[in-house]
């Protein structure tokens, strides 16, 4: 059965969907299903389209990650889309839930991270060669409770794992995380990562765009439901303002 992928937006160039936690952004060797491949048949299908549908990729979540995405349905606004990211006019803000309370409440992370393809793992190094790259993220504290903070990230990079690593490298594992934070997570637990919020310039019109998603009501994130509950009762978002 395919799973529901909620949608967020769509014109003739752009479709918005909130991406499902745990499902692949695109198809890889486990052959599992992915979003791109579903998005491409729920399009022919819907528009009765012969033959095969252009549907560009334009960023990644990894896999235990929901949350807001957008693709191209044109060549014209991949290039265009893919251009703002490289130039930083392209913003990614995400949600997580990570261990401990966090001091200051304020702040940017920088690291120089390398991965290691065979096993899909990345760790922080002292500085740049050897394939590591510079890794810069900013943040604010939303919320806390008794061990565990609610946190807004903002990316500067879009490095592999980014903010899992970051924050397990400065002693706050995210909830959740098996790769990065076994010490303090149990087995089965879902990573407490969320795309919330992305922003660019639309590919043609040129007009600033801001599309959002939150996560489901289910641990962790129902620990902070006083937050979640006030901030839709105002109708506000979560705006970044670092």
């Amino acid at each position: 059965m395919t799973p529901r992928i909620p949608l967020l937006y769509e014109d003739n160039h752009l479709l918005v969907v909130e991406k499902p936690a745990n499902m692949l952004s695109q198809g890889d060797s486990t052959g599992d299903a992915d979003l791109l491949t579903i998005l491409k048949q729920k399009l022919k299908a819907k528009y009765q389209k012969p033959g095969n549908v252009y549907l560009g990729l334009v960023h990644r979540l990894d896999r235990p990650t929901g949350g807001v995405m957008v693709f191209a349905k044109t060549s014209k606004a991949a290039s265009r889309l893919a251009a703002q990211i490289q130039n930083g006019t392209f913003t990614r803000a995400y949600l997580a839930v990570v261990h401990g309370k966090i001091s200051p409440a304020k702040g940017t992370l920088k690291h120089y991270l390398q991965k290691n393809k065979k096993t899909n793992f990345v760790a922080v190094v002292e500085g740049p060669g050897k394939g590591a790259k510079e890794a810069i993220l900013s943040y604010r504290v939303l919320d806390t409770t008794a061990n565990l903070t609610l946190v807004q990230v903002q990316l500067h990079t879009g490095r592999a794992h980014q903010v899992r690593v970051q924050f397990a490298a400065c002693g706050h594992p995210l909830f959740g995380d098996q790769r990065y934070g076994s010490a303090v997570n149990q087995p089965g637990q879902q990573l407490a990562l969320w795309a919330h919020a992305i922003t660019f310039n639309h590919p043609t019109r040129k007009e600033s765009m801001t599309f959002t998603s939150f996560p489901a009501p289910i641990q962790p994130w129902l620990q902070f439901a006083s937050f979640f509950a006030a901030l839709k009762e105002s109708q506000n978002l979560v705006k970044w303002d670092g």
